[in-house]
């Protein structure tokens, strides 16, 4: 068995374990999630993305292991790794890869994380417009994040075999991420909607599956008699499945941008995925303060899509996946910044 292949298995293990403890601690029964709780949910997560990045930093060799020099001139050539090898220096060439590496999680850590700040916005709308009870919430979001992790796997690996057998490909994802950028900031500032009648995914699911018009409890499914009926809770469960089906088509591109290493690309997707969750009940009640964070998406986008198709001048002019954090990080923090100083006006 491939390192590889037990650095995914060790991961996947790890993340069922959160899974279950995150079950266990707030599923026992069904009740609104308070900000406190979100609060501490949040900070374990971004501690163990830091953990991970740490894990990186000291022992990344293990995931492809890395044991000589040869090898990690294959590691680095078939991944594209923006690391330059000292011939003869086996130890100070690893130090060099493995501290790439940590860089490359942190910003598709960073990437994934902002851009599941504009999922929270559409989450948001879901749950009003289906009038989900509060306290439903996690059962939905919990569910929803096994289906995520389930698709982002399918759509790394495929997106990385697709990248190593059509290298221009990339070219197609940096344009896809620049017209989505730009139409984002282009778009009119109205107040989305969600029509619960006339949605694409409840429209299909009522063509073949009974579906009951009320909830009941936290059920996803209810049966009278000899038949079963799906429940307006599990349509959510669609729909937040659909939502994010949507967003992978362009958070994952964005992250193949940092790195064209699958493991890492998954990782630090999963990691931000799983902190989306904790973030969301952070931020329910506030996100509409940030209303210039749709903005700065908009600008990471177009950013990191034309860094995708002038991949080869940035790294002749130096530019390399540290300058991609710090821009990254700025792009978001004066987002943030100019929503507190400039307020969305209230209509009266």
């Amino acid at each position: 068995m491939s390192h590889e292949v037990l650095f995914l298995f060790g991961f996947l293990l790890f993340i069922v374990f959160i899974l279950a403890l995150d079950l266990g601690l707030f599923s026992k029964r069904e009740h609104a999630v308070s900000l406190k709780q979100a609060a501490i949910m949040s900070f374990v997560m971004v501690l163990l993305a830091l953990g991970f990045y740490l894990l990186l930093v000291l022992r990344g060799d293990y995931l492809h292991g890395v044991d000589n020099f040869a090898r990690l001139q294959e590691v680095v050539k078939k991944h594209q790794h923006p690391v330059t090898l000292l011939p003869g220096h086996f130890e100070e060439s690893l130090h060099l890869y493995r501290k790439n590496l940590g860089i490359e999680f942190l910003t598709g850590y960073v990437i994934e994380y902002a851009l599941s700040v504009d999922n929270i916005f559409v989450i948001v709308l879901i749950f009003s417009a289906f009038a989900v009870p509060e306290k439903y919430y996690h059962r939905v979001l919990f569910w929803g994040i096994l289906g995520a992790i389930l698709m982002r796997f399918i759509f790394i690996f495929a997106g990385a075999a697709l990248i190593t057998r059509f290298s221009w490909i990339l070219y197609v994802f940096g344009a896809f991420l620049l017209f989505t950028g730009a139409k984002m900031f282009f778009s009119k500032e109205e107040e989305e909607k969600i029509d619960p009648q006339h949605h694409p995914v409840v429209r299909f699911t009522s063509r073949f599956f009974k579906v009951y018009p009320h909830y009941v409890g936290k059920n996803f499914f209810h049966k009278i008699g000899r038949h079963r009926y799906l429940t307006p809770l599990f349509l959510v469960l669609l729909i937040v499945e659909f939502t994010d089906l949507i967003f992978a088509v362009d958070s994952i591109p964005a992250i193949f941008a940092v790195t064209k290493d699958p493991y890492i690309v998954f990782c630090s997707n999963i990691f931000a995925i799983m902190g989306l969750r904790s973030m969301f009940f952070l931020l329910v009640n506030i996100i509409h303060k940030f209303h210039y964070l749709k903005t700065g998406i908009a600008f990471l986008l177009i950013f990191i899509g034309f860094k995708m198709l002038a991949h080869d001048y940035l790294k002749f002019w130096g530019f390399t996946t540290e300058h991609s954090l710090i821009v990254i990080l700025l792009i978001l923090t004066l987002s943030v910044l100019a929503s507190l100083i400039f307020p969305k006006k209230v209509r009266v």
